[in-house]
């Protein structure tokens, strides 16, 4: 049996709750950052928790990404604006995927879906 995928979610804002019941009920363990500026805490919280994937969310859909990038040498895409480009941002090796404000359950669960797709866990 392989190991539950690992999601952390920080949202400038604090939100990001409903992106986080969408990865779970695709079956990922989320670990839900509280509070604002938890975008800035992404890269941190990943490292601690050995987390596969990280999603941001920020007004410009950059800061907390590029912050995980810049300290831990993530690979990390930004300034994305779509479930599909965060899905095109998996399929290119992208652990950390940095969004503008978009708290939908169908993104965290296609962004699950399709990292165990791509490393063959389904």
């Amino acid at each position: 049996m392989s190991k539950q995928m690992v999601l952390v979610i920080g949202d400038r804002l604090g939100k990001g709750k409903k992106v986080a019941k969408g990865a779970e009920e695709a079956g990922a363990k989320v670990i839900h950052i509280p509070g604002v500026g938890a975008d800035m805490k992404l890269g941190d919280v990943m490292k601690e928790n050995n987390a596969d994937i990280g999603i941001s969310f920020c007004g410009s859909g950059g800061a907390g990404a590029l912050m995980a990038a810049n300290k831990y040498g993530y690979k990390s895409k930004h300034h994305l604006r779509s479930i599909e480009a965060g899905v095109t941002a998996l399929k290119e090796g992208a652990q950390v995927l940095g969004f503008g404000f978009m708290d939908v359950e169908e993104l965290g669960r296609r962004i699950v879906e399709e990292y165990k797709k791509l490393h063959n866990e389904e």
